[in-house]
């Protein structure tokens, strides 16, 4: 079977994005963060600069050299769950005085499971308008995929309209019996940009909303580890009760890779039975729980 057609066509789409300069391809290794390096890192996710931390590199070194198991992990969390893996969750939870936390291979893996497992038949997702791309992956995957409602970039105007037609158009919101979501980032990256996360959470809990069927959930990927004590945005602002559910990224501050869904022990155990993402992928390795931890 010829593939001329298909390859045509794949070579034209990367034309047309190098056309528009958009076409993407790998960096060149010079820039790459380096502990070996003569470069000052401004580019990259590693915040605090840990992932060329010498010290930290030899603690971890020290702690690799102690721990019986090292590499792999032998398959799913389902199947090859480890004291390491539950002692990690139970330190982030104590940090953030959560009820429960769960940890995925990446933050990017924590919003794809949670969006595609947690929105119930018949609720609704409203979201701003530049939140991770992981984040639409994992709402487009959904069970609330066909009612999805941006609003415009922290905008609680526009937040607001968007709700006030939610509750027009779908009488079970309005009813009670179906929820709304609200999902915001704390802080967007690209902008520069912090949510109105106070304003919002006084917003849910207004005359507005009378059933509290809204929930508010939080990507904390670029605060977790700067802001609040390490806590995040969400602790800073002391909103940790007006929050459904927080996501935070191992990938930046912490120098690793890996990230985490902070909530109730309730949404942990639904997520450990119904998250695509968690379920059908090996668990963290244990040096990269080593290395987190």
């Amino acid at each position: 079977m010829s593939t001329a057609s298909l390859n045509d066509k794949l070579a034209a789409t990367l034309a047309s994005r190098e056309k528009e300069m958009i076409l993407r391809r790998s960096p060149s290794t010079d820039t790459a963060v380096s502990s070996i390096s003569p470069l000052i890192d401004f580019s990259s996710g590693d915040y605090l600069s840990f992932a060329v931390s010498k010290r930290l590199r030899n603690n971890f070194l020290e702690r690799l050299a102690k721990s019986p198991d090292i590499l792999g992990t032998g398959g799913s969390r389902l199947l090859a769950n480890s004291k390491l893996h539950e002692g990690l969750e139970e330190r982030v939870r104590r940090f953030f005085g959560v009820e429960a936390a769960l940890i995925f291979n990446s933050g990017c893996s924590a919003n794809v499971g949670f969006f595609s497992a947690i929105p119930q038949a018949g609720d609704c997702v409203v979201h701003d308008e530049n939140m991770h791309a992981s984040v639409y992956d994992g709402m487009r995957a959904s069970r609330a995929r066909d009612r999805l409602y941006p609003f415009s970039h922290n905008s609680l105007s526009a937040l607001k309209k968007v709700l006030t037609k939610v509750l027009e158009e779908r009488p079970g919101v309005r009813s009670g019996a179906n929820s709304v979501f609200i999902v915001v980032e704390s802080l967007y990256s690209m902008d520069g940009t912090f949510a109105p996360l106070t304003e919002i959470a006084e917003l849910l809990e207004s005359p507005l909303l009378p059933k509290r069927n809204a929930y508010l959930v939080v990507d904390e990927a670029h605060c977790f580890g700067i802001y609040g004590r390490g806590r995040g945005r969400v602790a800073e602002l002391g909103l940790e009760s007006k929050v459904f559910a927080r996501t935070i990224t191992f990938s930046k501050v912490v120098s690793s890779s890996g990230g985490a869904i902070l909530s109730s022990a309730l949404v942990r155990d639904y997520l450990f039975n119904h998250a695509r993402a968690l379920i059908f992928t090996v668990a963290l390795t244990y040096s990269n729980v080593i290395a987190v931890d």
